[in-house]
């Protein structure tokens, strides 16, 4: 597996480790703002986004039977999709605080951002390659 592929699927367990623990904690106090949103997202931004992505990024350039478009985007896309989560997070504490939404709007762009790379660079990857040239027709032979 690239390194890109192993990243995605490791930051994918801990994201879900870590949901499953804020999980655990609301099992106890309750649906707890803004813990329920940060789980939430952990989930399904972390969790299995980055699990989507990861898996992605293995298999469907095999698929299409071409290298991944752009090697360079693939780290791009880890690094914003992983600071845009981490972002919400903290967006998510400072909305419960009274301040205001501008910081969870911003990461909630940049990991918008992160998945138009995803789709970017997997369009380019799997784009569908010009249909072969028709056979020509046999010629019967004359005997």
């Amino acid at each position: 597996m690239s390194s890109v592929t192993v990243w995605f699927i490791r930051c994918a367990m801990i994201y879900f480790l870590i949901a499953i623990l804020l999980g655990l904690h609301m099992t106890v106090a309750g649906p707890v703002y803004p813990v329920m949103p940060i789980h939430v997202h952990f989930n399904l931004l972390g969790w299995m986004s980055m699990m989507v992505f990861g898996v992605g990024y293995h298999i469907l350039p095999r698929f299409s039977g071409k290298p991944l478009w752009s090697e360079r985007l693939s780290y791009v896309q880890l690094w914003t999709a992983n600071i845009g989560l981490i972002g919400m997070a903290a967006g998510w504490v400072v909305k419960s605080s009274g301040v205001g939404t501008s910081v969870l709007v911003i990461f909630s762009v940049v990991e918008a951002l992160s998945v138009l790379f995803f789709v970017i660079n997997m369009m380019k990857t799997i784009k569908i390659a010009p249909a072969p040239a028709p056979k020509p027709a046999a010629v019967p032979i004359k005997k």
